[in-house]
């Protein structure tokens, strides 16, 4: 379990960019997030969508304890349990259940839920979260529909994912609701493949350098 508590709005004030991660091989995990935090940026989301996941986030949380590795791609109460004993710090949903909300409030980790939406919007902040996920961003409107949400919902505060890049991310960061954004373009498949770490570093450095 964590001994470090943190809320959303910390992982959301750490930096302006959130890499998505996809990693298949537990051996790149560290290498990965080493490179990611040598180009400033310290806060990783590790999605679950490979059988390595935990063991990833397990990996980064024991090597690295100053990162805020969190987990993506949670979707039900016990991989918010699992990923919780694996040491994440924070979890984020790509959409949200009324049971997946109540485990969010129980847990010891914050729960970012994922809305795109302004019904679950609703049932989130109904629920106490005004941290959320805007999945798939590009998708579901973009800037143009998170520039429509902030008016009767100035509270809420967005990481915006999904179609995400180093064309548009800036646009996403100039919206007053949007705290970061996330995006996969910081890890490219072909590098991780290829154990170019630097690349990482390069790409992490120049995200953040706004």
């Amino acid at each position: 379990m964590n001994n470090w508590k943190i809320t959303s709005a910390d992982v959301f004030s750490q930096g302006p960019v959130v890499p998505v991660l996809v990693i298949d091989k537990v051996e790149d995990a560290v290498p990965i997030a080493k490179a990611l935090i040598s180009g400033g940026i310290n806060v990783l989301e590790v999605t679950l969508r490979t059988e390595a996941a935990i063991d990833v986030i397990a990996a980064i949380a024991r090597e690295l304890p100053e990162a805020y590795v969190g987990a993506g791609t949670v979707t039900n109460r016990d991989q918010l349990k699992a990923v919780t004993d694996a040491g994440a710090k924070f979890a984020i949903s790509p959409g949200l259940t009324a049971d997946l909300l109540a485990a969010g409030k129980e847990g010891t980790i914050p729960l970012i839920p994922g809305i795109s939406n302004i019904s679950d919007l609703m049932k989130a902040n109904d629920a106490g979260y005004d941290h959320l996920k805007f999945f798939p961003a590009e998708a579901a409107g973009g800037v143009k529909t998170l520039k429509s949400i902030g008016g009767p919902f100035p509270n809420i505060k967005f990481c915006p994912t999904g179609g995400i890049s180093l064309a548009n991310y800036k646009e996403y960061l100039a919206l007053p609701n949007v705290k970061c954004v996330g995006g996969s373009w910081l890890a490219p498949t072909d590098a991780i493949e290829n154990k170019e770490w630097q690349v990482l570093t390069d790409l992490a450095r120049a995200a953040v350098d706004i």
